[in-house]
């Protein structure tokens, strides 16, 4: 489990790519290292990675295909700068909002408007993921947590706050960005609980 608080802004430091798989190497920045293991999980642009080997200020670690596929990741060269959250241990501070990081699609950054120090981001979502968010609530966008201000139809809007602009990637956001996407958890169990029920009725 993650905050949604991004701890350092890192980059790609060197990417093996093979048939289906790649393996990153990235370089940490300011993310603190104390104390990691080999099997620990490290949030890069939302996608929860495993440490398969690290050393001083960089880690590297096994993309599937699947998160290749299915998030932005595949998307990156070296040097591309990144969000990067070390994951939660227990008894540590919930500073944030709770985040799996299971990028559920990508979306698009589509504007990035001014407003006093602060500046209004809208996201356009896949249509299979524009249910799932709501005024109000909470979305992943590159593994920062925001509040969602407004939603028409597959477009959401969110408020960027000038220490979220300093200390991530979403700065550097221009029209067309793709960015993961990650939804609320508790909505699509119950979807997926109304939807099971719905098939079983009757069959018992």
């Amino acid at each position: 489990m993650f905050t949604g608080i991004i701890s350092a802004v890192g980059k790609v430091a060197a990417i093996d790519r093979a048939e289906g798989r790649a393996t990153f190497r990235f370089a940490t920045g300011k993310l603190d290292l104390a104390g990691l293991k080999l099997g620990d999980s490290i949030a890069v642009n939302g996608a929860c990675l495993t440490v398969i080997a690290f050393a001083d200020k960089e880690f590297s670690a096994d993309l599937s295909r699947e998160t290749l596929d299915c998030t932005t990741l595949g998307e990156l060269q070296s040097g591309a700068s990144v969000n990067l959250e070390r994951a939660l241990s227990l008894g540590d501070a919930l500073r944030g909002h709770l985040v799996n990081g299971h990028v559920a699609g990508v979306g698009a950054g589509i504007n990035m408007q001014p407003d006093a120090d602060s500046a209004r981001l809208s996201i356009e979502l896949p249509e299979s993921l524009a249910r799932y968010v709501a005024r109000k609530g909470s979305v992943c966008v590159d593994g920062v947590s925001l509040t969602v201000n407004a939603v028409a139809g597959p477009v959401f809007e969110v408020m960027i706050v000038p220490h979220t602009q300093t200390e991530t990637i979403i700065s550097a956001y221009v029209p067309g960005t793709h960015v993961n996407i990650e939804v609320d958890m508790i909505a699509r169990y119950l979807e997926r609980i109304v939807q099971y029920t719905g098939e079983n009725q009757g069959q018992s």
